[in-house]
């Protein structure tokens, strides 16, 4: 049995995935995967159609048992965008659920279905071994294939080794002192990063718990930590609707407030969101910060400052440093274990993406006295240069979002033939048929941060444009 998972290699009888009334066992997950495993052992790749189900954990798992890269496909990617995937990265058939109907753009892949029958169908593998006939592979070897999110162009696969996915999930058991006794509460996509290789495969390599909602609500979060589940995973959307749920909801504050460790990831989520929770559970959101070509870069350590607004500290192995740096303000570089291969099949790409061993995230931060990391935004929508000042769009947004009249804020700059680039607010009202005055809201950003960070210009929206993972399409803005 791969040791990637010491727990399906021990046959562990506790519970290891749980998808609504639906459950394995460890030892009924190496029973399940091992099996499956033993049918993909020469292939060259594998796609799985990735729905929020007991499959898809399945099928990812007996790909890595076999030692075969998986390539995880969002159910919701358009014709074009799938067939373009499957052209790049050419799988020899997909794992898909029962009855899942596939896009015809995946109508000449084989298809196998990931049959679960219920526990103690196949017998065990052995722990040696993962599949018959497969030799552990070597930590460089891929393990996944992610594509990002295409924003500059198609998307690119980034080819994740073993090694990777073993050493960010092994810096996040020491950053959040994360054990077997753990049990996870999520309903993030699981064809990503933060849902599948943190949200499914962490707590499988720490012999825990995963509880995966199907869909986010309220109500499924709040049962989850009051049957005893420790942690929870969400992103800045998930959270906002918790901090808007709160007041009117003493069960859900209580679940909250035994919960061990509340992570949210995948963009910032405000500071206001924060101290609401914060305010009406005694609990504190910590953030961390990764990318799909990175895993995870650095987080707020579970026995650490949950400080508001950062994302901590450089987890375990991770080196970081921020270049061409002025008014405090650099592109974030990074080095380690942690990072992907390559892009597949885009060599000119990948070279473009490194400065020597350091990759270019275009991820733009400061960094506190005592070294905690404050993202400023993305160096190519995020940072705004007006009036000759760097100005990070994300501050901005924060201060907005305390003004007792916005809900929800995205702070854009366009060109600008006297400052450069003009500061542009993009804000949903929380009662839309009273919107704000446009001078109102920059003088509250000028009294808060500075006269030269107040938006120029105030428009109003219905809502802002998301993608799945709830990050704010900021190019879409100006489409």
């Amino acid at each position: 049995m791969s040791s990637l998972f010491p727990a399906l290699a021990a046959r562990s009888p506790l519970p290891a995935l749980r998808f609504g009334d639906r459950s394995l066992t460890h030892a009924e997950l190496a029973a399940a995967a091992g099996s499956l495993a033993a049918g993909l052992a020469d292939m060259r790749r594998v796609a799985v159609w990735a729905t929020p189900t007991l499959e898809t954990a399945v099928g990812v798992v007996a790909a890595l048992l076999a030692g075969v890269p998986a390539v995880p496909l969002n159910p919701k990617t358009g014709e074009r965008e799938l067939a373009h995937i499957l052209a790049d990265s050419a799988p020899s058939l997909v794992l898909a659920e029962p009855g899942a109907e596939l896009p015809p753009a995946l109508s000449a892949l084989p298809r196998t279905d990931v049959e679960l029958t219920g526990p103690g169908a196949p017998s065990v593998p052995e722990p040696s071994s993962g599949a018959p006939g497969v030799i552990e592979p070597s930590p460089e070897a891929p393990a996944l294939i992610v594509y990002t999110s295409g924003t500059t162009g198609p998307p690119k696969g980034a080819v994740l080794p073993r090694r990777a996915v073993t050493a960010t999930l092994d810096a996040l058991e020491d950053a959040w002192l994360w054990t077997a006794d753990d049990v996870l509460v999520h309903a993030l996509p699981l064809f990503h990063v933060h849902g599948l290789i943190l949200g499914i495969l962490g707590p499988l390599r720490r012999g825990g718990e995963v509880r995966h909602l199907g869909r986010f609500s309220i109500d499924g979060v709040a049962r989850e930590l009051e049957s005893g589940a420790t942690m929870l995973f969400g992103v800045p959307t998930m959270y906002h609707r918790i901090a808007e749920a709160l007041p009117g909801d003493p069960r859900l504050a209580k679940a909250l407030a035994g919960a061990r460790l509340l992570v949210s990831g995948s963009a910032a989520l405000p500071v206001h969101d924060h101290e609401r929770i914060a305010a009406a559970t005694g609990r504190r959101v910590i953030e961390r910060y990764g990318m799909t070509e990175t895993l995870m870069n650095t987080s707020v350590r579970a026995d650490g400052e949950p400080r508001a607004g950062t994302v901590g500290l450089p987890v375990k192995g991770v080196e970081l440093r921020l270049v061409d740096e002025s008014d405090g303000i650099g592109e974030i570089q990074v080095r380690g274990p942690n990072l992907f291969t390559e892009y597949l099949n885009r060599p000119d790409a990948t070279a473009d993406a490194f400065d020597g061993d350091w990759f270019r995230t275009g991820d733009m931060a400061s960094r506190d006295p005592d070294g905690y990391v404050r993202i400023v935004g993305r160096k190519a929508t995020d940072l705004i240069k007006s009036g000759g000042y760097k100005i990070g769009a994300g501050e901005i947004e924060n201060a907005l979002l305390e003004h007792p009249a916005v809900r929800e804020a995205a702070v854009t700059g366009e060109p600008d033939a006297d400052l450069g680039e003009r500061i542009v607010a993009w804000i949903v009202p929380a009662d839309p048929s009273r919107p704000p005055a446009p001078e109102e809201l920059s003088a509250h950003v000028a009294a808060q941060l500075a006269p030269h960070k107040r938006p120029r210009e105030v428009r109003f929206l219905e809502a802002l444009p998301r993608n799945d993972m709830g990050k704010i399409m900021k190019r879409a803005l100006h489409g």
